[in-house]
């Protein structure tokens, strides 16, 4: 399979039940994983975590598909098409 450069935009409300869970896909899925940068906004009690990742489509649909599973996780990603 192919594999794209791209991203993946995680959005976790209630920090405190679904972060744990997140961050367990994450690791589960830490082989398609270039670069993660997170950002936690205390007063709306929610995170946003910004993947980079060289990943095949399937590969992300797998991970996009487990974090979104999660109640409170909002998730989008966008794969590359260069080369």
């Amino acid at each position: 399979m192919e594999k794209r450069l791209g991203f993946v935009g995680v959005i976790i409300y209630n920090r405190k039940k679904a972060a744990p869970l997140v961050n367990n896909i994450l690791t589960e899925f830490g082989e398609l994983i270039v670069g993660r940068m997170g950002i936690p906004h205390l007063k709306r009690d929610l995170s946003v975590i910004v993947l980079i990742v060289n990943a095949s489509t399937d590969e992300v649909g797998a991970l996009t598909g487990k974090l979104g599973k999660v109640v409170g996780v909002s998730v989008k990603s966008g794969l590359c098409k260069c080369e």
